[in-house]
């Protein structure tokens, strides 16, 4: 973070700073990193001791503290050594921080901002633009999937007087939630990749879901660009919706960036990248040797390429960057195994539209004698969609030719269900309740040659049968 006294921060937060017994004073600077979590405490850290549903941050402050927190920010006062800084809620106050803390930075007139939303791809694509960005200037990005209010603004607070680039994953769960980060940090360049049925329980459909999304470009300048997802319907439909230029990517011919001869094998995906000219002219292209696995993160490629096309980075570094990435995120299409049995543990998160593309993958990639097995789990937050979205992927599972279907967990059994019904009484699908005994079941069956796919929302926990299998054959 930008250094700030701690009268600087108590006014950027509406905060009382209590400093009794403590040897500070209103002009102590502080430039440490923000958290919520007092494990990542480090000397320096400003610690935002937030209540949670389960526990309260609060009563970590005690080890904050003899970690070397240098600021406590807290709804209580607390009986501890150190300065801390009284707000209404910590939360807010963590936003409020970094909303200052961006608009000074921005103010020296080196930050550019790009921000990312949708319903599936935005960790990916955030991956994708820092591995580009990097090769360019001083770039922060968030890690794992810090979307929230309160990954976020942790994200921003990162920055410094000498940062170049940051990359803002933006997520939400309802309505104005990606507007009050659009607010903390308003993207120079927002970019939507698609709206579909992840989390559409959380908000209460599909038109909710894109109205949310929506709020990513409402508030764009004429000066800002808007980099929109020219395949998908309900995004198209967001042009309308804001002042800022439109760049679209795509594989619709008229997306100004774009793919085209896209060959998908176990290694990857290769294509050609097609970026408009800056002056009027033909534009370039490129052939591009993507190590990432499955067709479905060439979109993520190319809202990555547009957006550092628009921040003025030249194709071939584009391309050198995007071919220089070998996996999404950590269970993420990560291939795991050995040269007999290939797993990919794919089960960080899941909705319809990443479930199917990740099945897709599965039946593109299979060795040409070896058999396909799909381990599949609940796909949660989808409301009312549930079960008729379950159904869907058993049928598509059916319809693909998958060899094998293992559905793992009650919340999924429609899958199982549905796949029999369809035909695949024989075996072709099994069900079972726990991983351990899906475990058994794979250990027993699998065979060179076998291609897995691990695939369930994060809350299903999946992610740890495919490391699991991973680790056995590999």
């Amino acid at each position: 973070m930008i250094a700030m006294t701690l009268a600087e921060i108590a006014e950027a937060t509406r905060g009382t700073l209590l400093l009794d017994g403590t040897d500070a004073t209103p002009d102590t600077t502080v430039d440490g990193l923000s958290t919520t979590d007092s494990r990542e405490v480090v000397p320096g850290t400003i610690f935002f001791a937030k209540p949670g549903e389960v526990t309260d941050g609060h009563l970590f402050a005690p080890q904050a503290v003899e970690a070397g927190a240098a600021l406590l920010v807290v709804d209580h006062a607390l009986d501890l050594p150190v300065p801390q800084l009284l707000v209404d809620d910590t939360v807010v106050a963590l936003g409020d921080l970094a909303t200052e803390v961006i608009a000074r930075v921005r103010a020296l007139g080196l930050l550019k901002i790009v921000g990312i939303t949708g319903s599936n791809g935005k960790t990916t694509t955030k991956n994708l633009l820092r591995a580009v960005l990097e090769q360019v200037g001083p770039t922060i990005a968030p890690r794992a999937s810090f979307n929230n209010e309160v990954g976020a603004p942790v994200t921003m607070l990162q920055v410094t007087e000498e940062t170049q680039f940051l990359v803002a994953e933006m997520g939400a769960s309802g309505i104005g939630e990606i507007a009050r980060l659009v607010r903390m940090a308003r993207p120079d360049v927002g970019v939507v990749l698609k709206v579909g049925l992840a989390h559409a329980g959380e908000f209460g459909g599909i038109e909710k879901t894109l109205q949310a999304k929506t709020e990513m470009v409402t508030d764009l300048l004429d000066s800002d660009v808007a980099i929109l997802n020219i395949d998908d319907a309900r995004v198209r439909t967001m042009a309308d919706k804001t002042i800022a230029r439109v760049l679209w990517f795509g594989l619709d011919e008229q997306a100004a960036v774009r793919a085209t001869d896209i060959v998908s094998d176990r290694r990857g995906t290769s294509f050609t990248l097609h970026l408009p000219s800056r002056d009027g002219g033909e534009g370039e292209s490129r052939p591009v040797r993507f190590q990432v696995l499955g067709e479905h993160h060439v979109m993520n490629a190319l809202a990555a390429a547009a957006s550092a096309y628009v921040l003025d980075v030249d194709i071939d570094t584009i391309v050198t960057a995007l071919q220089s990435v070998k996996t999404a995120e950590r269970g993420r299409m990560e291939v795991l195994g050995n040269d007999e049995v290939t797993v990919i543990n794919d089960a960080y998160n899941a909705s319809p539209d990443s479930m199917a593309a990740a099945i897709k993958t599965l039946a593109q990639i299979a060795e040409p004698d070896g058999r396909t097995i799909a381990v599949l789990g609940e796909m949660s937050e989808l409301g009312e969609f549930s079960g008729e979205e379950h159904d869907r992927i058993g049928l598509l599972v059916v319809r693909l030719g998958i060899d094998q279907l293992v559905v793992v967990g009650p919340e999924a059994r429609r899958m199982h269900i549905t796949a029999i019904n369809e035909g695949s009484w024989d075996g072709e699908s099994v069900y079972f309740e726990t991983q351990d005994e899906a475990f058994e079941h794979l250990q027993g069956s699998l065979r060179p040659g076998d291609t897995v796919l691990v695939k369930s929302s994060n809350s299903a926990g999946l992610r740890f049968l495919g490391d699991r299998l991973g680790g056995a054959f590999a």
